[in-house]
């Protein structure tokens, strides 16, 4: 028992010292509108060091200038995001952010799709900040639901329906 409890604390502390750096990518096919949602959730100061290279200002909790974090967020996302579908790539529509918790959401669409039978992503979101970066895929296509997870440096995962 004693040795079970050592243990416990031993990886509770570890767990501390090194965090995760984890992001979550939802795309998600939506019938009723014909487009994809795309979803990206990043924990806020991870996103912020990201953006940091841009403009050294970034505070997306307390923004200044919300215009510009749109700007920034957009750019990055949309510059690190490829998005095939079909053999097709399209480019993200940025809708915007939100806060939640210790994370932000960033939320594109890719209009005009009735329907689609394989999605590509090429994907290095946080590459440039964390090599211990970890990018985990949700994609759901008419009821149907698909994972991955890409670890640094693997940058392309794939998903047939």
């Amino acid at each position: 028992m004693a040795n079970s409890l050592y243990q416990w604390m031993i990886t509770g502390i570890i767990a501390l010292l090194h965090p995760f750096y984890v992001s979550v990518i939802e795309i998600q096919h939506n019938a009723t509108e014909k487009n994809v949602d795309v979803s990206v959730r990043i924990f806020t100061e991870d996103l912020e060091a990201g953006l940091k290279k841009m403009n050294n200002k970034v505070d997306l909790i307390h923004p200044t200038d919300q215009s510009l974090n749109n700007q920034m967020i957009n750019a990055y996302i949309s510059n690190k995001l490829k998005i095939k579908i079909d053999g097709k790539l399209y480019p993200l529509h940025y809708v915007g952010y939100e806060q939640q918790q210790e994370s932000i959401w960033t939320y594109f669409d890719i209009p005009n799709i009735s329907s689609f039978k394989k999605v590509e992503v090429d994907c290095n979101i946080l590459y440039d900040f964390e090599k211990n970066q970890i990018n985990i895929f949700h994609v759901k296509e008419n009821g149907i639901e698909k994972s991955y997870k890409l670890d640094y440096p693997k940058t392309i995962a794939s998903f047939d329906f």
